[in-house]
This record gives structure tokens, C-alpha cells and sequence, in this order.
């Protein structure tokens, strides 16, 4: 996939996700295959205000790239500021979120609230790219509700506006991420306009990468909440997109280590304090579905060190392995 003149290796996209795709986390999704990463959705406010948190998330490593810093926010100047902060630092594209259907962010006029204000979102736009070093990119839903549709009309404002590409979840603001994506809005954009169109909505599988791209010639696949507790899915998705088949799914011990080193470089990013605090979500998604994992979540939840936490994830693998040479002895 060519977005300008930065060529992205694969087509598999890792969606910009609030409190999840922190740089652990993109660079965990990246070694398993994605070709573009995206950052948690930034405050723009909190960026010019010099918020400590906010601009710890713009860390990134050579490893990651090329990775998307996504802001949001509901004028044009703030935008445009917070823009060019961003394109200084070691970022390859910027993308303005015109999607996210939370109520705060819709309260303050930013994300899904723009789909109502195609105005003002061609102002933002506008003001993005002029302010930009690096190429801009926007992530959109398909409208307000089903009776308000707008995808195409800002996929064509967006490339008017010098956008690089556009991502396009298939839902409206009011579905959430309730109901079925609909995938023939991804091709009804795509067939409206000539920059990249990335899609995004109900791809939880490899084969779901495939299909979308075949059924809606979409450039590009983003994966979002699929890859909570299991970021080998790009892994999989790449490895079905050039062979056809998938791979053997990771073992305990690919588990094991990923969590740990998860853990690890998240305790240095943020402190153990935080980091610990941070991993409990993502702890309780590695697990899910595995025998005894209700028990690990309930214990890693009141843990906050992370010489404790790290001895009960290997405890857990070591009680699972050992429960499973049980079983397999017993069937015998």
C-alpha cells in the first residue's frame, strides 16, 4: 500500500485505539506483521497546553515505523498547532479523528460530532495539512445515523483538502459498534475518490481481511478491538493474504513470553505503578479462553508490582501446562 511517497509493507492496519495502542503495544502488533501502526487518539488541547501524559504518548521507536499519530479536536487553529507539534517528532503520517462516537468527545464538538459539520470539518482539514510536515490522513464513520449518511461526501472533501488517504469504518456514530459494518460504503468511497481508502469494521479473522478487500477493493485493512489479547492475528491475516492459508495459532509459551515482555516494556514507558495498572487489561485479555483464566484475572487485578505479576503469569503457564499433560495422560 502506497500512501505519498512512504510505501507501507503489507496492507494490515493496527486501529488507533484510546488506552491500548500505547508504543508496547504497536510495537508487539508491529513484529507480528502490520504494515501501518496507529497511535492512541491525541488531545490536541492537551498537546498545545503541554499536558506531561499527553506528550509521553508521542514516544516512538525506529522499530515501529511508519506509525500514524492520530489527533482530535474541534477547531481549526488548535488543530493545526497540535499538527505541527506532531510532524517535528519521528512520525510518518498524522491523522484527524472524525469518528470516534464516545459522548465526551462528542461533547466537545471533535470525532463523530464532524460528521454533522462537513463545514468545519473541511476548515480542520484544511488547516491540518497546511500546518503538517508529513503527509495527513483522516478516520471516518459512515454519518451521524443510518438516515444521515456522509462518508462519500467527506472522502471527496478530504481529498480536496490534500488528504493522503482516508479510513472508513462502516458504521454510523449512532451504531457504536453495534449491528453489522457495512462493507459496500467502503466500496461506494472507494469508487469515489483516488487517494488510498483504508477499511475498517468487523474484521476478526484473516479471512476477514481478505473479504473486505476483495468485496470492497479497499488499499488497506484496519483491525481494531480483534486484536485485544491477540495481536498475532496479523500474524495470521498477513500469512493468509500472501499463501492462502493460516498459520498454527501462538503456543503457551509464545504467550507467556509476549505477556511478559509486554509487561516489561510497559513498566519502563510508564513507571510500575502505571504500567502495572495499565497491563491488567491487557493480562485479562491474553487469557481469555484459557483454562483457569477467570482465576489469573481476579488475582493479577489486585497486584502491583511487577516482580509479582510477572511470577503469576508464569505460575499461571506452568499450572496450564501441567493441567494439560494431566488431561492428555488421562485420556489414555
Amino acid at each position: 500500500m502506497q500512501i505519498r511517497d512512504i510505501l507501507v509493507n503489507n496492507p494490515l492496519v493496527l486501529a488507533p485505539m484510546a488506552g491500548i495502542t500505547d508504543f508496547p503495544f504497536r510495537r508487539i502488533c508491529k513484529e507480528m506483521g502490520a504494515g501501518l501502526v496507529f497511535s492512541e487518539m491525541v488531545s490536541v488541547e492537551a498537546l498545545i497546553r503541554e499536558h506531561k501524559r499527553t506528550h509521553g504518548m508521542l514516544h516512538t521507536d525506529p522499530a515501529e515505523r511508519p506509525v500514524v499519530f492520530q489527533i482530535f479536536g474541534s477547531k481549526p487553529a488548535s488543530m493545526a498547532e497540535a499538527a505541527h507539534i506532531v510532524s517535528q517528532g519521528e512520525v510518518d503520517f498524522i491523522d484527524i479523528n472524525m469518528g470516534c462516537p464516545v459522548p465526551k468527545i462528542i461533547k466537545s464538538g471533535s470525532g463523530s460530532a464532524l460528521l454533522r459539520d462537513l463545514g468545519l470539518a473541511k476548515e480542520i482539514m484544511a488547516a491540518v495539512v497546511g500546518a503538517s510536515k508529513v503527509p495527513v490522513t483522516v478516520k471516518i464513520r459512515l454519518g451521524w445515523d443510518a438516515r444521515n449518511i456522509v462518508a462519500v461526501d467527506m472522502a471527496q472533501a478530504a481529498e480536496a483538502a490534500g488528504i493522503a488517504a482516508v479510513t472508513v469504518h462502516a458504521r454510523t456514530k449512532v451504531q457504536g459498534f453495534s449491528g453489522q459494518a457495512d462493507w459496500n460504503m467502503i466500496r461506494t468511497v472507494k469508487r469515489s475518490v483516488t487517494i488510498p481508502v483504508i477499511g475498517n469494521g468487523d474484521v476478526r479473522t484473516a479471512q476477514d481481511a481478505k473479504r473486505i478487500m476483495v468485496e470492497t477493493g479497499c488499499d488497506g485493512v484496519m483491525i481494531g478491538r480483534a486484536i485485544q489479547g491477540y495481536p498475532w492475528i496479523f500474524r495470521e491475516a498477513k500469512h493468509f493474504l500472501e499463501t492462502g492459508l493460516v498459520p498454527a495459532p501462538p503456543t503457551r509459551e509464545e504467550r507467556q513470553a509476549v505477556m511478559l515482555r509486554h509487561l516489561h516494556d510497559m513498566a519502563c514507558l510508564v513507571g510500575e505503578d502505571v504500567g502495572v495498572r495499565e497491563m491488567r487489561k491487557h493480562l485479562c485479555w491474553y487469557t481469555k479462553g484459557l483454562h483457569d483464566g477467570a482465576e489469573f484475572r481476579t488475582r493479577i487485578n489486585h497486584l502491583v508490582r511487577v516482580d509479582d505479576t510477572k511470577r503469576a503469569i508464569k505460575v499461571f503457564f506452568t499450572a496450564l501446562n501441567t493441567s494439560t499433560m494431566a488431561e492428555q495422560h488421562a485420556a489414555f
